[in-house]
């Protein structure tokens, strides 16, 4: 059995339920909508914050590893100052995500719960092994480092395979076509004052909003997990849509994120009106 098919079966193993669920909650709960969403998020940078943090951890922890296995305890005092960088950092990263993780469901939520187990686990033996180092223990310490670098790398695939297996953080609306000629989506008189609606240019879904004499149209997959913007609630005042899946919030003057988990920006489209029919086309 591969690594791929063992996480696989790992997805289908509901008692994970009994954990995952009321922890993903209270994740939720805890970080609630806001600035502080937004930052772990990753708003404003245009794709998620987790990853990016992740290196400097598993940066530190890899160096302080090598250096044991080069130097058998010659660089013990950089062993020991990476192995105090890998923890702090950790902290950060560890908070991004769960960010992410609490919106997630289903056999990416137990996937999840796994990989964040897996992460503490090596943070406890990567801790035990610096206290060891600094109470004399050199020999139990390394023991201890490598040991949490073994914890680490299972972890680390268990990360992989949400982002990569999985498209967890993926930009869902990456592979849309945006027509970048004037194309006709819909009859003007479909589109009603101050309600959202859902059209297609070849195959790309948009969501139409006319409001104060003006329209506008951005990409109506949600960019952080595919739900359908014109289902979501609109603020004709903010000119801001909610996904009703997660909550991000977009502009719809230009499809940028107002709040998270949605990291990424939604396509905008220029519109126009030509012999009663709307026209889009990509934004340059």
């Amino acid at each position: 059995m591969g690594l791929h098919d063992m996480t696989d079966r790992l997805e289908k193993i509901g008692a994970l339920d009994r954990v995952a669920a009321p922890l993903a909650a209270a994740a939720k709960k805890a970080i609630g909508p806001g600035r502080r969403k937004d930052l772990l998020s990753g708003v404003g940078l245009g794709h998620p914050l987790h990853p990016v943090l992740t290196d400097v951890p598993i940066g530190a922890f890899t160096g302080a590893t090598l250096l044991d296995l080069a130097g058998r305890g010659a660089w013990e005092p950089a062993v020991q100052t990476l192995l105090g960088a890998g923890l702090l950092a950790a902290l950060p990263t560890a908070a991004a995500g769960l960010a992410d993780w609490s919106d997630t469901y289903g056999g990416e939520q137990r996937v999840g719960v796994v990989h964040a187990a897996g992460n503490v686990a090596a943070l406890a033996l990567f801790g035990a092994s610096l206290a060891a180092r600094r109470a004399g223990a050199q020999g139990l310490g390394r023991t201890l480092g490598f040991a949490g670098m073994g914890v680490l790398g299972g972890s680390a695939y268990l990360g992989g395979y949400l982002t990569f297996a999985r498209g967890v953080g993926v930009n869902n609306a990456f592979n849309e076509a945006k027509p970048t000629e004037w194309t006709p989506v819909l009859d003007e008189a479909q589109l009603t004052e101050g309600k959202p609606v859902r059209a297609e240019a070849g195959g790309t879904a948009i969501l139409l909003f006319r409001t104060g004499g003006r329209i506008f149209a951005i990409g109506n997959r949600c960019t952080h997990a595919g739900g359908p913007l014109d289902e979501g609630e609109v603020d004709p005042d903010a000119l801001c849509v909610t996904c009703p899946w997660h909550g991000s919030v977009f502009r719809l003057e230009d499809g940028e994120v107002v709040h998270g988990p949605a990291s990424v920006p939604e396509a905008a489209y220029d519109v126009r009106s030509e012999s009663g029919r709307i026209e889009v086309r990509a934004r340059h």
